[in-house]
């Protein structure tokens, strides 16, 4: 998913645009979209928004990265010698730095000097998550590890309202020289290391910059990274250049047995990377000029529109006029997750006695995931039993709940009971106690997003509920999510790791200010969550994150709605596009021939 437009950011020039020689000829450019707001460029401050964040997996770099072709997926290093030495507990590892690696220039911030990166950087990076300044939504991927005493920092910074202390040595994250970096768990994570392959996540920043730009720092990302901000126009176009600092890669890793990921290899082998000088992404907001602009040949890549995947993908097949042009077609199966959340803190719908429990459950059975599936998603997804995701730790293909299930007259049998009825006669259930029961949802003014709007309209009237819809922009129905200013709403997540425990942490108690929207808090849920961190994967594992997805199914405080099939098409010069489930860090691997 990609992103936007050119020249000025709020407060002014991004970053000057690259003047190409004129007898040279035009760069070779890469051409994207995105169907949603950029935010900024800051992951620390912006982590739940996957377009602005896979901007930012293209600049910054974290440790170790994802062998582009692999299946099954495994980790390779980036900024590193090696993958790092973890010990036998999972408490303890350490990344050893390649040196000569430096940050893109950036005069203003460092002076006209060179930065290279070392292993501070990280440090600085992680210690950003904690810092209370920044409100950072992605802190729970740390403090649920326990880094030692990182959650002391913090706390001490909110006590006694000082700045959060950047130069305190603590043992969990620390540099042990210039180029080894040590992270130390309160608790054995056999999977933390996946968050050190997360660009968006943990690309390292330089605390310069931070220092020189402070709240403007998301629009001037600094990174080591293939590609730097050239231009940016808010909500219109972004703009990547190839960083003039970038070290240059090879592609070595190991291709999957599929042929088309070995052809892809045998392209790649002994090219320098990144191959294309510029990427240009625009910002579409409505699904049919995203569309049009595409067939139009104006973009290299599109993820196909749900709304347009029967004119495009009718039954899966490329349609005949798009192969007629050289369009390909590339099918997969997602690992992520769309949802509908309910805010547990709002005196209507959340809480969990019986009679709350009982409303969401009947909303969630009202609802009808295969009308939402074909009509939103044209048919480019499966039903979801549960939050977990496919290709990720603790998903079960045969495992069936109430989570998929549409039955309005099992909804209204269960308001019925518990005494969610008609009483003035005007055709629309009350609650119990006899107060108005009106639902309120989140939604944004895009196509899908209004047929999904009139799904819930329908779903709802059918079972004497009424609902308004709280019409925003993405970016400001993010802004009041992390407030806990809406009933209700819903988006998709996807996974950047194997780990299907993320996929239970937004049920995690303790998430309740970052990645649990639905501020759900229940101790037992809590202490099955815990449990499963602790283990490594196997049928051990398996069985608790089972007993996790049954509370959340009994609870509801996610309607679990989809996981998606990406339908992604190519124009005939693009070169070298396979999806990967997790990695967003890429864009260096792609070319284009024109």
């Amino acid at each position: 998913m990609l992103t936007r437009r050119t020249l000025l950011a709020a407060g002014g020039l991004a970053a000057a645009p690259t003047a190409w020689p004129r007898s040279e000829a035009p760069p070779r450019t890469l051409r994207l979209t995105i169907p949603a707001t950029e935010t900024g460029f800051d992951a620390v401050q912006n982590n739940t928004d996957l377009y602005s964040n896979s901007v930012c997996a293209n600049i910054f770099e974290a440790p170790l990265a994802y062998d582009y072709l692999a299946r099954p997926v495994r980790l390779v290093p980036k900024t590193t010698v090696a993958l790092p030495e973890v010990s036998s507990d999972f408490r303890t590892l350490i990344f050893r730095l390649k040196p000569g690696i430096y940050f893109d220039d950036d005069d203003a911030a460092f002076k006209g000097k060179k930065r290279e990166l070392v292993a501070e950087d990280y440090v600085y990076t992680i210690k950003r998550y904690y810092d209370p300044r920044w409100k950072a939504s992605d802190l729970y991927v740390f403090s649920n590890a326990k880094l030692l005493g990182l959650t002391e920092l913090r706390e001490r910074a909110l006590k006694t309202k000082q700045p959060f202390n950047y130069d305190a040595v603590v043992d969990g994250a620390r540099a042990l020289d210039r180029y080894t970096l040590q992270i130390k768990l309160g608790e054995p994570d056999p999977r933390f290391i996946y968050n050190f392959a997360n660009s968006w996540l943990l690309g390292a920043v330089a605390r310069e910059v931070v220092e020189h730009y402070g709240d403007a720092v998301g629009a001037h990302p600094v990174g080591t990274g293939a590609f730097r901000l050239a231009a940016w126009r808010r909500a219109s176009r972004i703009e990547l250049e190839r960083s003039p600092s970038y070290r240059g890669s090879v592609y070595e890793g190991t291709p999957a047995d599929d042929p088309a990921a070995q052809a892809i290899a045998a392209q790649l082998a002994g090219k320098r990377l990144p191959l294309v000088e510029r990427i240009v992404i625009d910002v579409i907001e409505e699904p049919q000029p995203r569309w049009l602009a595409f067939v139009n040949g104006e973009h290299d890549w599109l993820e196909v529109p749900g709304s347009f995947a029967p004119l495009s993908v009718p039954h899966g097949k490329l349609a005949p006029f798009l192969a007629k042009k050289g369009v390909r077609l590339q099918l997969s199966q997602q690992a992520d997750m769309a949802m509908t959340f309910f805010n547990f803190q709002h005196a209507l719908i959340g809480g969990y006695a019986p009679e709350k429990v009982a409303l969401r459950r009947a909303v969630s059975l009202a609802f009808d995931n295969a009308a939402y599936i074909r009509l939103v998603r044209g048919e480019l997804a499966i039903p979801a039993q549960s939050s977990i995701p496919p290709f990720t730790s603790g998903y079960d293909p045969d495992y069936r709940s109430e989570m998929s299930e549409y039955d309005p007259v099992k909804a209204r049998a269960l308001l019925d009971l518990y005494g969610y009825v008609n009483r003035n006669g005007d055709g629309w259930r009350e609650t119990p106690d006899g107060e108005p029961l009106v639902l309120r949802i989140g939604a944004m003014a895009d196509q899908a997003s209004r047929v999904q709007s009139e799904l819930w309209q329908r779903a709802l009237a059918a079972i004497g509920l009424r609902v308004q819809f709280e019409i925003a922009t993405w970016s400001e129905l993010l802004k009041r999510d992390r407030s806990g200013a809406l009933m209700m709403w819903g988006y998709s997540w996807s996974a950047s790791s194997p780990d299907g425990g993320f996929f239970l942490s937004i049920a995690y108690g303790p998430n309740g200010d970052e990645a649990n929207d639905s501020h759900f808090a229940l101790p037992a849920f809590d202490r099955l969550f815990e449990r499963q961190t602790r283990l490594p994967d196997g049928p051990e594992r398996d069985a608790v994150m089972r007993q996790a997805k049954n509370l959340m199914v009994a609870y509801m405080p996610y309607k679990i709605h989809a996981h998606r099939v990406m339908a992604d098409l190519t124009q005939p010069q693009m070169r070298h596009f396979w999806r990967h489930p997790f990695m967003r860090d890429f864009w260096h691997f792609l070319d284009v021939a024109r």
